[in-house]
């Protein structure tokens, strides 16, 4: 999408009609611009009317991500951030991976943050696309140092889960639920999931970029390119949640369950992550990166965020893997 799609879409926000002669000279560009600018906006889950003699209208207008309301929202803990707001980009991850050097130089102590109203390529794990479209959700990145090694940072993106489980609670979803290793789930459909990319030195210290992308309300469009059971927050509240707000909420979680995290590690999150567990005891087949996989049922997660699968040899821990399909016991 172009810029000038960006500010067409900011002057269609109030819901009323617009007329392209009004657009025209509100932006300084010609009626012409204007019509190629909103072409397939399907593609990222928008609907722009066009009525003759009246002009344009987005019959559901954006709810866009404003930088000062999200400081606002932070309170007194918006003083630790650094803070980008974009439009469009490829990756949040990619984006903060690229300039994880410069910002965590010594000295660089704020908490590094990109969220974006749209991703082209959102990633999730194996490989995966993370799909999206325009004001739709919530994709953003946080970087956290840590002085520890990898080998410290087991768990971490189990302890992610957590801390979402416990943002999503505050706004009253309370049967919101975790699924191993990265996966938040409501009735056993994904709400959301968490991608974490580390870089640094075997001992330490270590870079950690926490990807997170969250459905607020998804577009029949968007949801037919998902592979699997998806769900919005739309569907369960039955209203769209203030984006800015909810984004304060999730970074405030983040980071304090970060804090312990480096403290203490995995250890004070496990209970919490295991009772939350949409798998736990129930029988469940478990893709394994060779491509095999393995039955068994589900019986907690060790110390480093492994699952534990008791199988026909006995009792397993996994480390990777993916949980393809949870029965009921």
């Amino acid at each position: 999408m172009k810029p000038l799609t960006f500010s067409i879409l900011r002057l269609l926000s109030d819901g009323a009609f617009h007329s392209g002669v009004t657009i025209a000279q509100r932006l300084d560009v010609s009626r012409a611009s204007i019509s190629n600018a909103l072409r397939d906006l399907d593609e990222v889950g928008l609907t722009v009317h066009k009525v003759h003699g009246r002009g344009y209208r987005l019959p559901d207008p954006v709810h866009w991500l404003e930088r000062n309301t999200i400081l606002k929202h932070l309170g007194k803990e918006a003083r630790n951030f650094n803070l980008e707001v974009l439009d469009i980009v490829e990756s949040t991850n990619s984006l903060l991976s690229q300039k994880a050097a410069m910002v965590s130089s010594p000295g660089n102590d704020s908490i590094h943050v990109i969220a974006a109203e749209l991703q082209t390529r959102g990633r999730g794990r194996r490989g995966r696309q993370w799909h999206s479209g325009l004001g739709d959700g919530l994709t953003f990145s946080l970087l956290w140092r840590f002085q520890q090694g990898a080998s410290f940072l087991s768990g971490l993106s189990l302890a992610v889960g957590v801390a979402i489980l416990r943002a999503l609670r505050s706004i009253g979803i309370k049967d919101a639920a975790l699924k191993w290793p990265n996966d938040v789930m409501v009735s056993f459909c994904k709400l959301a999931g968490t991608l974490i990319e580390l870089q640094g030195d075997m001992f330490g210290p270590t870079v950690a970029v926490i990807g997170v992308g969250m459905n607020l309300k998804l577009p029949d469009t968007i949801q037919a390119r998902i592979d699997q059971g998806a769900t919005d927050i739309f569907s369960i509240t039955d209203e769209m949640p203030d984006r800015n707000k909810l984004l304060a909420i999730l970074l405030i979680e983040l980071i304090t369950m970060l804090r312990e995290f480096e403290h203490r590690g995995f250890a004070p999150f496990q209970k919490e992550w295991v009772d939350h567990h949409i798998c736990e005891n129930k029988p469940v087949t478990l893709s394994l990166p060779d491509g095999s996989s393995q039955e068994g049922i589900v019986h907690g997660i060790a110390a480093d965020g492994s699952l534990l699968l008791q199988t026909a040899a006995g009792t397993h821990g996994y480390s990777s893997g993916e949980i393809l399909l949870c029965r009921m016991a």
